[in-house]
C-alpha cells in the first residue's frame, strides 16, 4: 500500500510539533545553586533575644526619652515573597550593569510627619523609625584618571538600582517590655 504524500509530510509535521513542544515545555531553566554560607551567620532565637534586651535597654530607652516617652518602632517585616522578588529584582539590575559581589545594606530610616501617605506601608507610621534596603556592590577604588580601577573589598551603594522600603512596622506598647514579641 502506498503512503500519500499528505500523510507523509502530516505525520512529520505532527512528529515535529511533539518533539518542540516536548523540548520547550519539559526544560525548565537550570536554577542557580544556593550558597549555604548564611548557615555559619545564624543566630538562635535566644541570641536573638539578647540582641532585642540590650536595645530595649539602651537605644530604645534613650529614643523613649527624647520622644518624651511616646516609644519608637522596634521591629519590622517584609513577606518573603516580596524578599525573593527584591533580590531577584537586585541580581537582574546588577547582572546587566555587570555589577560584582552584590549584596544588600540596611539603612535605619525615620519617616518625617508630612511623608507622602502612599510611601508607607500604613499613614499613622509618620514619626516613626523604620528600615529601608539599599543594594551594593564592589567598589572600585581609581589611581588617576586614566586608570580603569581596580576591586577594593569594600561594597559601595549602587544608587541606579532603587532600594525598597514600605515595610511593616510595629509601634511599641506604651510600657518597655524589654520581651520579643
Amino acid at each position: 500500500m502506498k503512503t500519500s504524500f499528505f500523510t507523509k509530510t502530516l505525520s512529520s509535521l505532527c512528529t515535529a510539533f511533539i518533539l518542540i513542544f516536548c523540548l520547550l515545555s519539559c526544560n525548565e531553566p537550570p536554577k542557580e545553586p544556593v550558597s549555604n554560607s548564611y548557615k555559619k551567620k545564624l543566630i538562635s532565637y535566644r541570641e536573638g533575644r539578647v540582641l532585642f534586651d540590650e536595645y530595649t535597654r539602651t537605644n530604645h530607652e534613650i529614643l523613649t526619652k527624647y520622644r518624651n516617652g511616646e516609644p519608637d518602632s522596634r521591629w519590622y517585616w517584609f513577606s518573603l515573597e516580596d524578599m525573593e522578588g527584591y533580590i531577584q529584582y537586585v541580581k537582574e539590575n546588577a547582572k546587566k550593569q555587570k555589577l560584582k559581589n552584590v549584596g544588600i545594606r540596611i539603612y535605619m530610616g525615620k519617616y518625617p510627619l508630612n511623608h507622602p501617605k502612599n510611601r508607607m506601608a500604613k499613614p499613622e507610621y509618620a514619626g516613626y523609625q523604620t528600615i529601608f534596603l539599599v543594594p551594593t556592590s564592589q567598589k572600585r577604588k581609581k589611581d588617576n584618571a586614566m586608570s580603569r580601577g581596580e576591586v577594593t573589598d569594600e561594597n559601595t551603594d549602587v544608587p541606579s538600582i532603587e532600594s525598597m522600603n514600605m515595610t511593616n512596622l510595629a509601634p511599641p506598647p506604651k510600657t518597655l517590655s524589654g520581651t520579643m514579641p
